[in-house]
């Protein structure tokens, strides 16, 4: 199977992503899983193995307990094949940072750490506020 094949179904997607933050066991990915998106464990169980045989994720059995966690490998296949998109997003997102740099230097920081207004940006400049009046 391919990589996008794997990670085309969103439970697989949620399984990695668990796995991500640490090494699980079956039955706590089992418990989230089956919360999430009301499957029954051995549904949960075969999306296990489809990661497994795959090579995304990984077993190790300790007693009674299965510990799965991600495998790099196949994540470096799809990063390899984003790759050459990559080149559709940076431009915009080193655009967007010239943009903001640009923003900031023109536009000096007021004392006591407000950003400044507009001027005409819907608040009434130029009017006395009724309740700063002496009575």
């Amino acid at each position: 199977m391919h990589a996008f094949d794997i990670l085309g179904d969103p439970v697989r997607r949620r399984i990695l992503e668990l796995l991500a933050d640490g090494e699980r066991t079956s039955g706590a990915i089992t418990d989230v899983i089956r919360a999430e998106f009301a499957i029954s464990q051995p549904a949960v169980s075969q999306h296990l193995r489809v990661l497994r045989d795959s090579g995304f994720a990984s077993v190790r059995a300790e007693g009674a307990r299965r510990f799965y966690a991600v495998e790099p490998a196949p994540l470096s296949e799809v990063d390899a094949w984003l790759d050459r998109f990559r080149r559709f997003w940076e431009q915009r997102l080193d655009a967007l940072g010239t943009e903001l740099a640009r923003g900031r230097c023109a536009r000096p920081p007021r004392a006591g750490g407000e950003p400044a207004r507009q001027a005409g940006s819907g608040t009434d400049t130029g009017k006395t506020d009724p309740s700063s009046t002496e009575a």
